[in-house]
This record gives C-alpha cells, structure tokens and sequence, in this order.
C-alpha cells in the first residue's frame, strides 16, 4: 500500500539518533509540564514552542510529537495523584484514578494510564495513517443542529448515568451551566450574571472551574475530616507499577471501548476530547452496576480509568490527523500545533501532503515513536511518581493549595480569579458533603457556551423554526438513544431503591 511505503520513509527520517533525543527530550519535558496543576497539555506545547524555532523543521515536529503526548499523560499524572488534572480532558481520569491511588494502587494506577494512553493513542494515529480521507467526511456531515444535539446528550447522558441520584444529577448540571453563563453574550453583546465587574466579562475560566471543585474541592474535605478521621488522609503508596495478567483482563476490553468513544470525536470540535472521556466513564460506570463491581465509585476502578484514558488519547490521535488533512485545529493543543505549522510557512490542510509529504510523514511516524517513548520511560517512572504521595499530608495538601493558586495566577495575573478559586473551591466541599457529583458540573462548564452558540446558529439559520433541531438522522439518532438511556438509567435507580428499601425492611424485621 501506498501508506504503508510513505510511512517507512516517514520512519526512515525520524529514526535518526538526533531525532530520537528530541522526541526524548520532548516527552519527558511535556511530561514534566502537564504534570504543574493548572498548566497542562495545551500550555506545555506553548510554552516549549520558542525552544524548537532554532531547530530545523523535521526535529521542531518530531519533538513536538513527544511534547503533545508526554503532556497528556502528565494532565493524567497530576489528576490521579492530586486530584488536579492538568487539562480538561482527564478530568474524566480523575474520578477513579485518585481513588486506586488513596487506596494504595497509586503505581497501579499510572500504569494503567499509560498502557491506556498508549494503546489508544497507537489506534487512533493507525486510523489516521489508513482511513484519514474516510474518516475526514465524518466531520462534515456535523451541523449547528447536530453539535447542539452532541451536547445535549453529553449533558443529560452523563448526569443519569454517572450521579447516583438523577435529581443530584441535574442539579450539578444546573450548577455547571450558571458557571458557563457568567460573561458576555456573543450575539447582544449583553453582560450576564457578571455584578458589575469588568474581570468577569470573558466569564470564568475553566481552569478555575477545575481545579477549584477538584483540587481545591479535595482540600477543603480532607481539611474538614482530619479531626474525624484522620485515616481518611492517609495515603500509602505501595505496590509496583506493573499490570498483573488479571488486570490486563479487565482493563483491554475497557481500552479499546474508550478508543472507539474518543477516535471519532478527534475529527469535529465538539469540545475536544472532553465528551468522549465522560461518554467513556458513563459507560464504564453503568457496565460496573450491571456486573455488580463494588470496585467502581469506592476503592477505585481499573476500567473506570483506563476507558476515558484510551478515549483522551484516541482523540488526540484522530485531532492531529484532522489538523493535517483539514487545517481544522479541534482542541486547544492542536491550535497551538497550527501555530507552530504556521511558524514554519506551512499551512495545514488537503494540499499539505503535496506540498510538504516529507514532513508530514515524518511527523506521523514520529507520533509512534512518541506514543513507544512515553510508555518506557513512565512504566518504570510511574513508582517516582506514585512517591509524590508518601510526602506527609498536611504538606502534601498545603503544596497542592500552593499550586493551584499560583497555576491559576500565572495564566491570568487576576486577584479575581484566586477569589473565585476559593468559592468554587467551597462548592466543592458543598457538593462532596452533600453527595452532588462533580462530572456534570464539569461537562456543563465545558460544553455550555458550545451548546448555545450551536442552537442560536441553527435558529438563525432556520429562522426560528424548531423543527430544525431534529431535521436530520444524526439529530433523530442522538436523541432517541438518549431518551431510551434516560429510560433504562430511570428504570435501574427505581430498582435500586427499591432494593434498598427491601434490604432495610429485612434488617428492621431481624432487629
């Protein structure tokens, strides 16, 4: 195949000893970025790309491929051990990562990050490399409706299925959405829910969001315990950094369900790769009740971690392809990659792989060599890491308050922002006292301003009529699907409680 003999020449390019020590350095550095709360994947890319202009283009790109997923995984690195993702997009991660490693499997844990990242991440640039001309056509097929529709299911998918509690579910999502429309209305122009203040006319960055709920949230909890329970901060950080045959077991399937979840959505800016991760972790989640996994929700699931892992990277995967053959950037990190293309007098798109076939190979089989670097060098670190959690805790949580108010800081120079840290912070604390959970507050946040632009398109472009919401197959699809999940998450939680009721009058009747 005509791929296959491009892509060796691609191989042939990047498998020099000098490229191999850029891709290297590239990972191990956005690696070491993505794992600072607060900075991430996205900022670790901008802020190494002054460091390649002095470099020639093929080692610029080829470095840049270690950077793009080394600071992924480090997003993930930061998320599972404290709580605090480095990038929206392991958020998702987040949820039953820090659970292993409070209960002793932080090792376990980023090993189970990193095989995911790197069998999702190996999926989905394979696709890019075969299908790209295929699975490009995906992408324009999505209209205002449809991304409308997208974020509706997002919403309503992930507070039924991940919250315990629907009522507990859409009241987080309620909570997300007034966050997502503090600032200025696009289309009027009107100031909403801003008190007056100029600071928050470009509304609350989701930074703040995140780390005040998670990182801040979590703090302000353990803070809240330590009298009470002072286990409950004790945070060991035993085993090693090695999957057992068991655990390969159950995290494949898991795997490969989040790299089908997170493969398509590279291609359509539909938030990044936000919506896969949770669609990912709803799932994992609503298979984890149906086996009846006490795992899930408690001490830390396996597949609850590697599914939206494999999804955050698949998406990344199939992101870099779209930004190639499309010049379509469909997440932070890839716009700062078509700034630095740009920085090159290269412009992606259809003529790209004419025009400079060379590198663009090269880059593609750089991406590889990447994805095989990043899983050796943080397999053995991941036990380095995981020591992060034997610091003593009243330090450990005083450096992550540290850092998340400087992290914050640096990207905004905002007094503002550190107050609005704290009081989400304090919403954080609320919400875990009160069992609301966070995901739908998160996908809200992050979907909400998407969601509105798209439904006000599609009304001006239909001027008016609703009927165009639910004009097409994709629309009629993504809603059906969604009404018989609501239906089947309704029907499951009636069963629920209607279990526990039973098992309360059973333990009244013996008392």
């Amino acid at each position: 195949m005509e791929q296959l003999a491009l892509l060796s020449e691609g191989f042939a390019q990047a498998l020099t000893p000098m490229n191999l020590v850029w891709v290297l350095v590239g990972a191990i550095l956005g690696t070491a970025v993505g794992v600072l709360p607060g900075l991430g994947s996205a900022m670790a890319v901008a802020l190494l790309l002054p460091v390649t202009f002095s470099l020639e283009p093929t080692a610029a790109f080829i470095m840049f491929a270690g950077v793009y997923f080394g600071g992924l995984f480090g997003d993930s690195t930061s998320g599972i051990l404290l709580n605090t993702p480095g990038n929206s997009s392991a958020i998702a991660s987040t949820f039953e990562g820090h659970r292993m490693a409070k209960n002793g499997q932080a090792a376990k844990a980023l090993a189970t990050a990193a095989m995911g990242a790197f069998i999702g991440g190996l999926i989905a640039t394979t696709l890019v490399v075969f299908f790209a001309p295929t699975l490009v056509k995906l992408a324009t097929v999505f209209g205002p409706a449809e991304y409308f529709a997208l974020a509706v299911f997002a919403f309503l998918a992930i507070s039924a299925v991940v919250a315990e509690s629907v009522i507990r579910g859409i009241a987080a999502l309620g909570i997300g959405l007034a966050l997502a429309l503090v600032g200025v209305d696009g289309p009027s122009g009107t100031a909403r829910f801003t008190l007056g203040m100029p600071q928050l006319f470009d509304g609350i960055s989701v930074i703040v969001i995140t780390v005040g709920l998670l990182a801040l949230g979590e703090v302000f909890h353990i803070a809240a315990r330590i009298h009470r329970d002072p286990a409950a901060t004790q945070i060991t950080a035993k085993g090693k950094a090695r999957l057992g045959l068991a655990d390969i077991k159950k995290a494949l399937p898991a795997w490969f369900r989040g790299t089908a979840f997170g493969a398509p959505f590279g291609l359509i800016p539909a938030g990044g790769a936000e919506v896969p991760t949770f669609l990912a972790y709803g799932t994992e989640k609503h298979l984890a009740k149906r086996r009846g996994d006490k795992e899930f929700g408690a001490t830390g699931s396996i597949r609850g971690l590697a599914a939206p892992e494999a999804a955050a990277n698949a998406t990344a995967g199939t992101a870099m392809g779209a930004l190639l053959a499309l010049g379509l950037p469909t997440s932070a990190t890839a716009a700062i990659m078509l700034a630095a293309f740009q920085q090159y007098g290269m412009q992606p798109g259809p003529l790209l792989f004419e025009r400079s076939g060379d590198l663009v190979w090269a880059l593609l089989a750089s991406l590889f060599i990447g994805l095989a670097i990043l899983v050796m060098i943080n397999m053995p670190f991941a036990a380095v890491w995981a020591k992060l959690l034997t610091i003593p805790k009243h330090y450990l949580y005083a450096g992550i308050t540290v850092f998340s108010m400087l992290g914050v800081y640096a990207i905004s120079s905002s007094l503002i922002d550190l107050w609005l840290l704290i009081g989400i912070g304090l919403v954080g604390f609320m919400m875990r006292r009160y069992n609301i959970p966070l995901a739908p507050v998160l996908i809200a946040v992050i979907l909400g301003p998407m969601a509105e632009t798209e439904l006000r398109r599609a009304l001006a472009v239909s001027e008016g009529d609703l009927g165009i919401l639910i004009g097409s197959p994709i629309t009629v699809t993504l809603y059906l699907v969604l009404a018989t999940a609501l239906a089947v998450s309704g029907i499951q939680h009636l069963r629920h409680r209607r279990n526990a009721s039973a098992e309360e009058a059973k333990e009244d009747a013996l008392v």
